[in-house]
Formats: C-alpha cells, sequence, structure tokens
C-alpha cells in the first residue's frame, strides 16, 4: 500500500493547478504535491463539480473522474470530445474549485458522517503493541486516540474502496513498517505517516495494523460499490472480540447493510 506522496503540514500558500495529459483519453488536473486538507477540499470541489455537469449534460464524451489526495483525473472519449473543448469546459469549474475553503475550514466540505466499529488489537490488529512502544504510549492510550479522532476520507484507491483517510492524531504517526506483510486480512484498520485506512480485501501491506473492522467495504452489485467517498467523515466505535463476531454473523445473514453504519449526511 504505497503512495507517491507524505503526509504534510498544510500551509496557507497553495500552487497554481497544472493541467496534464494523461494519454490520448485523460488529462490530470494537479494540484500540489503533498497530501494538504486544502488541496484535498480542491480536488473534492472540482469533482463535486464535474459530476453536477456531467449529470446535466454539460461534458458529453467524460466517461470518468477519478479523485486523489492532490489531483483529478477526467477521462474521456477522444471519438467525442478533444482535448481543447474540455479544456475550455473545466476552466469556470476549476476556477470554482480554486475558491474551496482551505486550512481548518475543510471541515465543512459536504459528505457523509459514517461510525464504523472496530475491535482493537487480536490477530487483525497485531502491530498495537509495538506501534504504542515506538509512539510511547500504553496500547489502550493508541486506542483511544484512534477512536476519538474525526477522520476525513481523501481518497479511494490501491484498492476497490479502499479509503485513504487523514487527520490521524500525531502522537501516533510512524513511517510504514519496514518489513511489509504479503497478506494483510480483509477488514484490518491500519496506520501509517498521518493517515489511517481500511483493507476491503486481503493483500499485501506495510502499514501497522491496529485492528479489525467488520463492515464491507465494497459491493460490485451496488449503484455506488465504494462504501466511502472522498469527502466523508468517519469515526471509529470500539467493540469487543465478541461484538465483533456478532457483528459479522450479522452482516453476513444480511441482518445489517451499510444504512446501520451512516450517522449523518451533508451533501
Amino acid at each position: 500500500m504505497n503512495t507517491t506522496t507524505t503526509a504534510a503540514a498544510p500551509t496557507a500558500a497553495l500552487p497554481p493547478p497544472r493541467l496534464l495529459d494523461a494519454g490520448d483519453g485523460a488529462l490530470t488536473i494537479e494540484f500540489g504535491d503533498r497530501v494538504d486538507p486544502a488541496l484535498a477540499a480542491r480536488v473534492q470541489a472540482l469533482d463535486r463539480a464535474l459530476q453536477a455537469a456531467i449529470a446535466q449534460g454539460a461534458l458529453p464524451g467524460v466517461v470518468e473522474t477519478m479523485p486523489t489526495f492532490r489531483s483529478l483525473t477526467v477521462l474521456y472519449d477522444p471519438l467525442r470530445t478533444r482535448r481543447a473543448a474540455l479544456d475550455a469546459a473545466l476552466a469556470p469549474l476549476l476556477d470554482s474549485a480554486l475558491a474551496a475553503p482551505s486550512g481548518q475550514a475543510t471541515q465543512a466540505t459536504p459528505g457523509r458522517h459514517w461510525r464504523l466499529p472496530i475491535c482493537y488489537g487480536g490477530e487483525a490488529g497485531a502491530d498495537l503493541d509495538s506501534l504504542a512502544a515506538a509512539c510511547g504510549l500504553a496500547a489502550a492510550d493508541v486506542t483511544r486516540l484512534h477512536a476519538d479522532a474525526l477522520y476525513r476520507v481523501d481518497m479511494i484507491g490501491f484498492l476497490p474502496g479502499f479509503p485513504f483517510m487523514g487527520d490521524l492524531p500525531a502522537p501516533l504517526r510512524q513511517p510504514r513498517r519496514r518489513e511489509p506483510r504479503l497478506r494483510v486480512p480483509a477488514g484490518a484498520v491500519a496506520v501509517a505517516m498521518g493517515l489511517t485506512a481500511i483493507y476491503p480485501w486481503q493483500s499485501p501491506g506495510g502499514w501497522h495494523l491496529i485492528g479489525r473492522c467488520p463492515v464491507p467495504l465494497f459491493n460490485a452489485r451496488a449503484a455506488s460499490p465504494a462504501l466511502l467517498a472522498p469527502g466523508d467523515r468517519v469515526r471509529f466505535a470500539p467493540v469487543t472480540p465478541a461484538e465483533l463476531a456478532t457483528l459479522e454473523a450479522d452482516i453476513t445473514a444480511g441482518r445489517l447493510g451499510a444504512e446501520a453504519w451512516l450517522e449523518t449526511t451533508d451533501a
């Protein structure tokens, strides 16, 4: 689970965006080169504007958008539109995105609020004790700090439905593990640098595993396959191993759906 950027403290000065070719059917709008709430706000503002324009039929030929921490890629059909026409259509939308709030004001970004269960420690939280030692904390302090924070979903990537969430409390920030694991179990909650994440699938990974979340994060049959989306906010609700087992049984049996974890929506 690697990214090309590192978490950094937000700064007041933001660079002007760059429009970059990404093959003959895509372009990337790059807002900066770091993980920064202000850059994420601009990316999400542009993505919302693009989605509204697509829904209104104002961007013929645009197929899909792909937001990240610091950039947004627009995929288009080169047989239906040209780069010059797309640049012209994007200009007013980009101007609007550049007016997006920065700094602490990004907390006002529209999005849904989720409260996801997590069982700290155990097999899926195998790094809890070593992370606590590296941070100079007790394991109980790590779980308290992690559960008390409100996280911002900055992007979905690496795996289908995989949420990269910012605003990890400063005392918990550590580099990735020196030796990545070949198999991280699905549902594992991990931290590294200034981020926390949940693995939707079993996969390799090099972040510190602190717990397990039983909620499925991707359903290919759903209208929106990924449960979380950029701009969403997430809190974690600690549960015991017995409660985790009950939740997993209820989810598997279809007695609990995604709506059980949704608290509010500002969208």
